[in-house]
């Protein structure tokens, strides 16, 4: 639409119509903010649930391996006892040395063992701990999560409603729009969504900045339609300027 159409239309309903696009849009946001919020706590839970699945699974080799050595203990200790009944019915003096020398080996091992075990159990004692502490992460996480839910729906609801109001009162002020406009009022609207319309700020178009003339200020003080000569966008004067 050219700029020197004589075309008459309210400040007053430019104005509004940019006040209620501008509602929109922060209502159209904060809907959009739900599912996000929902996605990241999602994103906490899964991640709580994955620190406690990688502690399960330690725990499950820990006392595997503790299990392991204790098995090997215990056939170690079998086998000392088998080498003390043969030491006990040695033939010779060297094959009685030779099992003591085993018997002592086999000692010496089963004491670095028990070592091990009792590692093992200590580091599978740490596990329980932090299995249980990750455990309780996960419930409160899962809680928090429930919460958010819970109150993201309801707020959804709650702007879905006020939404609803806001399109209903756009929909009665577009009314207003005159007919040789209202096409390409709403093609921008489309493109550009609030920014299609701009309050004029200290001689300026409150959207881009550009500089205006006195003549398109004059012009819109007499309710000419004025569209700004670089981004486009409908002008308004702001509700302190003087008419």
């Amino acid at each position: 639409m050219p700029n020197d159409a004589q075309i008459k239309i309210s400040t007053v309903l430019l104005r509004t119509l940019h006040r209620i696009h501008r509602q929109k849009t922060d209502l159209d946001g904060q809907i959009a903010r739900g599912p996000r919020q929902i996605k990241a706590g999602d994103a906490l839970v899964a991640k709580a649930e994955s620190e406690m699945q990688v502690i399960k699974e330690n725990l499950t080799k820990a006392n595997l391996l503790s299990d392991e050595k204790q098995l090997q203990l215990k056939s170690r200790e079998d086998k000392i006892v088998d080498l003390q009944t043969k030491l006990n019915s040695a033939a010779s003096n060297r094959e009685f040395d030779l099992l003591k020398e085993q018997i002592a080996a086999d000692k010496q091992a089963n004491s670095v063992l028990s070592d091990e075990i009792l590692e093992a159990m200590e580091a599978i004692d740490e596990l329980e701990v932090e299995l249980k502490d990750a455990q309780t992460e996960v419930e409160r996480q899962a809680g928090d999560q429930a919460k958010r839910i819970s109150e993201v729906e309801s707020k959804t609801a709650d702007l879905h409603k006020e939404l609803d109001r806001v399109t209903a009162e756009l929909e009665e002020s577009e009314k207003q729009i005159p007919a040789e406009v209202i096409g390409e009022y709403r093609r921008v609207i489309s493109a550009k969504g609030e920014d299609a319309l701009a309050p004029v700020e200290e001689g300026s178009c409150g959207g881009c900045y550009q500089v205006l003339t006195t003549q398109y200020i004059d012009r819109l003080r007499m309710s000419v339609l004025i569209r700004c000569p670089s981004c486009n966008a409908f002008l308004y004067l702001p509700e302190n300027t003087a008419v």
